[in-house]
């Protein structure tokens, strides 16, 4: 009998995957860590040493965690390749819904927290039909579902300010713990449940493996569809959580509240490393991302300067931080 052999490879045998848990260097978070070691040194010489006082640090822990959110909130949706345009809107009926409960009906905080995160997950529920059994794209379900739950706020309040909540309530938007603002420990909380749901759990790996690729996930034996659906009902849960800090931290409630912090969470996600087709994203990247642009935003405020100049350092960052990591991926393929 004839026998071949097969010629032995010279050196390693390098094999490329797409898989997110492999353990493979993410340049973007490097840079990241860069950017906000060079932006605190900046604003420190800039303001004087100002940002690094405690009432500095506690302005940007108390402003961050509401955009934080309700970016942890759109993470979800756009690691599966789709987005939900419709959070802040969620988040403000749900807010509105936790007002009224306390103002009007003299529910106790807690019950109405209950019933806006209740009312949040209902609101999932619906977009996650929308999307998942209905296959209209996520875009345009969202978008109807962020037309349709504003206009159903404006009715409930027609136009006006909620306002005048307990004390209690209003301690989980000012209130601090061992000088840390209450807020800020919710948004940990929140990013480690976030991380924890991603990292730990069957729901996540499916999660990443369809934002990679659909097709190869459904013949592995995943429903795409259940899937999508726990991914709407997660971010709306999310938007649930966002619209309680909000509340307590404005003491009041209102439809229109935070309409800018819809394109500032996908532009979060984006710097933070999350991929806008899906299958990559990180919630660490996430932090940073956000660390980063309330740094921006808080030395600006220091410095005197406008607020839309520092929106538009935050995107010159994005784009910078998103061409070098291309230069870097291009270098090493």
């Amino acid at each position: 009998m004839l026998t071949s052999k097969r010629p032995k490879p010279k050196g390693k045998v390098k094999f490329l995957s797409s898989n997110p848990f492999s353990k493979s260097k993410n340049p973007q978070l490097l840079i990241l860590v860069i950017i906000l070691v060079a932006i605190f040194l900046l604003f420190g010489l800039l303001t004087k040493g100002k940002i690094f006082e405690l009432h500095s640090l506690q302005a940007i822990a108390f402003q961050l965690p509401l955009l934080g959110l309700l970016t942890l909130a759109q993470m979800s949706p756009m690691l599966t390749g789709g987005i939900d345009l419709s959070i802040v809107s969620t988040a403000n009926l749900s807010a509105i819904i936790i007002a009224l409960s306390m103002t009007q009906f003299n529910f106790s905080p807690f019950l109405a927290i209950v019933l806006g995160l209740v009312l949040s997950l209902g609101l999932g529920v619906l977009k996650g039909a929308l999307v998942a059994f209905c296959s209209i794209p996520a875009m345009i379900a969202t978008l109807g579902m962020m037309i349709f739950i504003r206009g159903v706020a404006l009715v409930i309040t027609k136009g006006y300010v909620i306002a005048g909540f307990p004390q209690s309530f209003l301690f989980l938007g000012d209130g601090t713990i061992l000088g840390i603002p209450m807020p800020f420990i919710i948004f940990l909380i929140a990013a480690a449940f976030m991380s924890l749901i991603l990292n730990r759990t069957p729901f996540g790996i499916q999660l990443y493996l369809l934002g990679s690729n659909p097709t190869a996930t459904l013949f592995s034996g995943v429903n795409n569809k259940r899937v999508i659906f726990r991914v709407y009902l997660l971010c709306s849960f999310l938007a649930g959580v966002a619209s309680i800090v909000m509340t307590a931290r404005f003491n009041a409630a209102q439809a229109g509240y935070g309409e800018s912090y819809l394109l500032l969470t996908v532009l979060a996600c984006v710097l933070g490393g999350v991929n806008p087709s899906g299958g990559f994203g990180k919630v660490g990247g996430l932090i940073l991302s956000m660390i980063v642009l309330q740094v921006v935003a808080t030395g600006f405020n220091l410095l005197g300067l406008s607020s839309h100049l520092a929106s538009a350092l935050w995107g010159i960052i994005l784009v910078s931080v998103i061409l070098t990591n291309r230069l870097i991926f291009a270098r090493e393929t």
